[in-house]
Parts: structure tokens; sequence; C-alpha cells
């Protein structure tokens, strides 16, 4: 089935989890439109699910509302508490991680030997459209990119943002998720500073080859001997 006949069903969907996720903080269209770059009207769209957002703007709209980005393809809603947006080019960032993920779309169909033409034979979408994708020309709308990387074989999780300021908030609130998962004795244990030296000893540890920890265990197995 060509994406294109996927992707009313999946701005639909898309719609519904971002209107849930803008009441969910109480913040206005207005305002989400404003954080996103985009015109009022242009939201409104999204939410009506008559548009799809590229995924950079999802990335924006997630690190505005302080919420993981997984929300836009899930139900779950995390975190209660709110920071402000802090000071950012929207414009530029935009610009740039358009361009980052056109880069990776082109890598990954060369990867998997798939031409242009073949990928635009699968998807439905014309070689022209496709190019201007690649070369981050046009920005490439979620529910087209998760079609296409579905034809390749890969999931648009690997294409959210890294490196920049939005991907390392992600990785903070991530890291933050992953410890409140630890059992409460070991959350206890990180907190005291008293263990301070123990953490340090287990960070230096993990950058161990398997034969350095295997000498530091008999090593110290020498010792207690």
């Amino acid at each position: 089935m060509a994406i294109d006949e996927k992707v009313e069903l999946r701005n639909k969907k898309l719609g519904v989890l971002i209107r849930d996720a803008r009441l969910s903080t109480n913040h206005s269209m207005k305002d989400c439109a404003e954080a996103m770059g985009v015109t009022s009207g242009f939201y409104k769209s999204y939410e009506e699910g008559r548009r799809s957002p590229s995924l950079p703007e999802l990335e924006t709209l997630a690190y505005f509302l302080d919420l993981p980005i997984a929300q836009f393809w899930s139900k779950k809603v995390l975190v209660d508490d709110r920071k402000p947006l802090e000071a950012m080019d929207i414009a530029s960032l935009m610009k740039i991680r358009n361009k980052i993920i056109g880069v990776k779309l082109r890598s990954l169909r060369l990867e998997t030997g798939t031409s242009l033409k073949s990928l635009s034979e699968q998807s439905g979408i014309s070689t022209p459209r496709l190019t201007k994708y690649e070369m981050g020309e046009n920005p490439i709308p979620s529910s087209v990119l998760e079609g296409l990387l579905e034809l390749l074989d890969r999931n648009i999780d690997e294409f959210v943002d890294q490196d920049g300021p939005i991907g390392q908030w992600l990785d903070e609130g991530k890291a933050i998720q992953d410890f409140l998962e630890l059992p409460q004795e070991l959350r206890m244990f990180v907190c005291k500073p008293i263990n301070k030296p123990y953490l340090e000893l287990a960070l230096s540890l993990s950058g161990l080859s398997t034969e350095k920890l295997r000498s530091v265990a008999e090593t110290l197995l020498d010792i207690t001997l």
C-alpha cells in the first residue's frame, strides 16, 4: 500500500495525541504554534489531523510541553512539573534538523541498497519530492517519514534528535526516568553523599575491558586471601 494511503489515518491519530498533550499541560493553541514557529491556523490543522508536523516540529513541541517525544506515537503522558522554554533560534534549529534528517534518510536508503526510483515506487512519492526531502529542502511530515522508514525497516525513534538542545533535554529526562525506576534501596544508596566514592569507582570500572576487569578481580582476590 502506498504511503499516501496511510497518511490520513496517521495524521488523525497524531492530531488526537497532539491535542491531548496540549490540554494535559494547559497550553493554548497559540502557545504551541508560537513555540513551533508556525501560524495558529497551521497548528490547528495538525490537531485536526489535516496536516502532519515534521519531526523537528514534534521535537520542539515535546520540548515546549516538557513531554517525552514518544507521546506522539503512544498514549503515555509523563511529567507534572513544567519548566520554561529556553531561548532558542527555532528557525535555525528546524533548518539544521531537516538537513540532518534528510542526510540520514539518504544514507539509510543507500545502506539498504534501495534506489530513489524504487523507494518512489514503493511509497507513491515522486522522485523529485523524495530528493527535496533528502536534501533537507522540504521538511518531511512525520507521518510520511514514519512510512518511509517502515519501507526501509527502521523506526522513527532512530531519527529523534540526539545531539542538539532538545536531544540533550530528552537524554536528561530519560536519565531521570531510569533513576526513578531503580529499586528504592539503590536510589537511596545513590543519593547518600557518603557513597560517592563507590559510585565513582563503579563508573571507572564500567569503562574497563573484560581483560582489565578480570585482572582487577584477580588482584583483589590475591589481597583478600
